[in-house]
């Protein structure tokens, strides 16, 4: 069953700060990641991950900077910011409280 597109878009900033605070990568890398970490529940096409990137950058949660491939192509490569990490702790405790909440309402953790 592949999760609604609503749902992997609220998840989207986690996801992506999440992957980022182990290493720097650009955006194919960073959808790669979530897809092989959820065991492929969460895909997102470049389409739209790239502007949830740069609304990550705009929000000075991530930075990105071009670097060149092995094969001479020029991409942006991604890292989280101080201020990303600082705000990846309080993203994981809110989405926790989340999920305990709809487990106590739907009882789904025991389905």
């Amino acid at each position: 069953m592949r999760l609604k597109s609503g749902i992997k878009r609220g998840s989207a900033e986690l996801a992506i700060l999440t992957v980022l605070a182990r290493e720097a990568l650009h955006g194919y890398e960073i959808a790669k990641r979530i897809d092989q970490g959820s065991c492929g529940e969460l895909r997102f096409n470049l389409a739209s991950l790239y502007p949830m990137l740069y609304s990550l950058e705009r929000r000075r949660l991530i930075r990105g900077s071009w670097t060149d491939s092995p094969n001479g192509r020029r991409r942006r490569t991604y890292r989280i910011t101080p201020a990303g990490k600082k705000a990846l702790a309080p993203l994981r405790q809110e989405w926790r409280a989340f999920f305990q909440a709809l487990d106590r309402l739907t009882g789904v953790s025991h389905a």
